[in-house]
């Protein structure tokens, strides 16, 4: 066996169910599930919040401590460096442990780094090195809990309503990257941006609420054989470094997400300083990325459908990547509507690709191979993101901001189109399964 801890992906002591299927359940589906409904809400909320975050944070900085360039820039990457550290060992540790006490613990961790903040510009002692431990904290509650997460899932839905389910999901993932950055400005326009963080901490308190209500039992991570942390790592990564599809899209996804950090990272000081709007105008600016990727969810599948899965991504990113060449175009007045189809075409392509991609994973890695590909990716997809920000941070300060992210929006749309020279457009649709060497 080559886990070291075999654990169940049946419920168990599920409550009885009046049907087996949406249809028979009625309106709202899955959502009528109570375990499935508090999970979903829990994590619905918590999305909201983190997207809230994602404003108000850099807003903290510029307009509270009057950060540098490169302070906002550095901030921005604190966030992903876990992802960078600890992702690896992170999913050895997760599989050798029950997950929902996980799960509350990162839920209190997160809450009490972020009411801290305000706690702190009320008292008049807040800091920018508080603002980093925040965020490096932020980030290694993030990793765990998204890694326990992932593992805690099947065990509240049944197989038969895991697609419905993650669909649900994936689209509330979407409308709270909608509705956020609106909600940060009107909070950070209000009340300040310090304050617009107690959103992200109350929506920790309500997902820690959720989780404690569901009724399901956790089985117990059963033992199989005793191996050392460091083994269940290399398999992982090696497993990718001799897959053609995996190696790439691993690498790829790495340098998208590269260039997409180092944009990000500048986005919120571009519209501040460089445009001059106000943190209300930020929030909706943002917004469009939000309504990029509700677009992009929706169409993903229907794209897979109509071109094959491998050409379906390769539209994806061909067809969407370079319109990023509008962010760094953008001027006052009218000329912000540059910076809306920016950020919503290119984030309705990314979407579009990570659910083909999605699904792809998930048919094509091995059951008992798919934690640790999971965790081996994203170490390499997020660790990449902090690099992005810093570099961004570097460069801004020497050349400026506006120039900066035509480097970035540059870079995003080549590495792109790069994608259209690997194994994935040799025929219409991805594999289903791995070749025989290597599985």
């Amino acid at each position: 066996m080559l886990y070291g801890y075999a654990i169940s992906s049946e419920p168990v002591n599920r409550p009885p169910r009046s049907g087996q299927d949406a249809a028979t359940r009625g309106f709202g589906g899955l959502l009528r599930e109570h375990d499935f409904r508090l999970l979903w809400v829990g994590e619905t909320t918590s999305n909201i919040g983190t997207a809230v975050t994602t404003v108000a944070l850099p807003l903290v900085a510029i307009s509270v401590l009057h950060a540098s360039t490169f302070a906002v820039a550095a901030l921005s990457a604190a966030v992903w460096l876990p992802w960078l550290i600890v992702a690896l060992p992170a999913g050895a540790w997760v599989d050798r442990m029950r997950h929902r006490p996980v799960l509350l613990i990162c839920d209190a961790v997160s809450m009490a780094l972020f009411v801290s903040v305000p706690i702190a510009a009320w008292a008049g002692v807040l800091s920018l090195w508080q603002l980093f431990v925040v965020a490096i904290g932020a980030g290694i509650s993030s990793v765990f809990f998204r890694t326990a997460y992932n593992a805690y899932l099947p065990n509240v839905i049944a197989p038969a309503d895991r697609s419905e389910g993650n669909g649900k999901i994936a689209a509330s993932q979407s409308a709270a990257q909608l509705i956020g950055p609106g909600i940060a400005g009107l909070i950070a326009r209000a009340f300040g941006a310090a304050t617009a963080l107690l959103a992200d901490a109350i929506s920790f308190l309500v997902s820690a609420v959720c989780l404690l209500r569901i009724r399901v039992v956790e089985p117990k991570a059963a033992i199989s054989e005793r191996r050392r942390l460091r083994d269940d790592v290399s398999d992982g990564v090696r497993y990718i470094a001799k897959d053609p599809y995996l190696r790439v899209l691993t690498v790829w996804g790495g340098l998208v997400n590269f260039a997409y950090s180092a944009r990000e990272a500048l986005l919120v000081l571009f519209l501040v300083r460089t445009i001059g709007v106000d943190s209300r105008t930020v929030g909706w600016v943002l917004t469009a990325a939000g309504l990029g990727g509700i677009a992009g969810a929706a169409l993903g599948t229907t794209i897979a459908r109509r071109f094959g899965t491998a050409h379906g991504l390769l539209l994806c990113e061909l067809a969407a990547a370079p319109f990023g060449l509008l962010v760094p175009l953008t001027r006052g007045g009218a000329g912000l509507a540059l910076i809306y189809a920016g950020l919503f075409i290119t984030d309705a392509g990314i979407t579009a690709g990570n659910v083909i991609q999605r699904t792809f994973a998930q048919n094509y890695v091995p059951r008992n191979m798919l934690g640790r590909i999971s965790a081996t990716q994203s170490s390499f997809n997020y660790g990449t993101m902090p690099i992005g920000a810093v570099v961004a941070g570097a460069v801004a300060t020497t050349i400026g901001v506006r120039s900066t992210l035509w480097i970035a929006t540059a870079v995003l749309a080549i590495v792109g189109s790069a994608l259209y020279y690997s194994p994935v457009r040799r025929n219409r649709d991805l594999p289903s399964a791995p070749e025989p060497a290597n599985s």
